[in-house]
């Protein structure tokens, strides 16, 4: 492993150029070239795309294309988790996903993120934080899930929602920023 990827996953400051996640996201891209132009009635081979995509998945994993992603390897996804049609998973960085998630058309998921140190942007480094999705969650058509953000059991976060700081278990949350709106209790 390159010391650029050990600095990715571990959330330190790492330069995305480095040759082996280069090449990373290059077969990413190509199995998701292949998902996004398969046949609705291709299920098998669908589903043996995203076993190689998404290495860490359970059961009834359903991914509606178009589906992009960086690495594929770094989302983990429990069982029955659907994604509709154009959902974005940018994981630099882990993405745990539980059991029974629904995700809405154009869900946009971002572990990746920029230093706020405008000569550190500059020199092209990056670094991620990790992102938490509950089970039984539902993410509606459009929301941002920001880096570092973990969203709790049972709740929903309504359609065009910008999520950026954690949402307890068992509430309703939208708005830019999200905020909680009632709880589901």
């Amino acid at each position: 492993m390159s010391a650029e990827k050990e600095k990715m996953l571990a959330g330190e400051l790492y330069n995305a150029g480095d040759p082996q996640l280069i090449t990373e996201r290059l077969n990413c891209r190509l199995l998701i070239k292949k998902l996004n132009d398969s046949s609705p009635e291709e299920m098998s081979s669908r589903g043996t795309i995203l076993r190689s995509l998404i290495w860490n998945q359970g059961d009834n994993l359903w991914i509606e294309p178009p589906f992009y992603c960086d690495y594929g390897y770094n989302i983990k996804v429990g069982d029955r988790v659907f994604f509709n049609f154009n959902c974005v998973l940018l994981d630099v960085m882990q993405i745990t996903i539980g059991n029974d998630v629904l995700f809405g058309p154009g869900v946009q998921v971002y572990t990746a993120m920029h230093p706020m140190n405008w000569q550190e942007r500059a020199s092209g480094v990056e670094f991620a934080k990790p992102i938490t999705i509950g089970s039984n969650v539902w993410i509606g058509g459009g929301a941002v899930i920001c880096p570092g953000v973990s969203i709790g059991d049972r709740s929903i976060i309504g359609a065009g929602s910008v999520v950026t700081k954690d949402v307890p278990a068992d509430v309703v949350a939208a708005g830019n920023p999200c905020k909680t709106i009632r709880s589901l209790t």
